[in-house]
């Protein structure tokens, strides 16, 4: 499954965050690292939503970061609440990509956008594996809810 940039208009999962006084630095806004946070956020409901947490608690199987990326469009500030919205853009053998758009709602526009880079991997052998068919399945379904 790999979606074209035309079909990243299903977001299947959305989460709302309220922006935290600490999380500004020095220039009064929202820290770049903050936004990584609020992207994993969304990874960790996402997760949740297709059982992938709970594979990970049965098997000791689940997903590890392999890379991150964000493109920055506009600073947030103190007070705002954001929606991070998140897709899976490509499910591969044992990796996948999720994409993330974080939405300032006083700003009422996209204020970030990034991409998230991760493998399957069997925590006890230490090496990546295949997704689960059964996986992939539940991925799908979530995706096309």
């Amino acid at each position: 499954m790999e979606k074209s940039k035309d079909q990243l208009s299903n977001w299947p999962v959305s989460t709302d965050i309220s922006v935290q006084w600490g999380d500004l630095d020095a220039l009064n806004h929202v820290n770049h690292t903050v936004f990584l946070t609020w992207m994993e956020t969304a990874r960790m409901v996402y997760f949740e939503r297709c059982g992938m947490m709970e594979m990970l608690e049965s098997e000791g199987i689940g997903p590890i970061l392999g890379g991150i990326k964000a493109d920055y469009s506009s600073p947030v500030n103190f007070p705002d609440s954001i929606t991070v919205q998140t897709t899976m853009s490509r499910l591969g053998r044992s990796s996948f990509d999720m994409d993330y758009r974080i939405i300032s709602e006083r700003k009422g526009k996209i204020v970030c956008t990034g991409t998230a880079y991760g493998v399957m991997y069997d925590y006890g052998k230490g090496q990546s594996t295949p997704i689960w068919d059964e996986l992939k399945m539940k991925i799908i379904e979530l995706e096309n809810s």
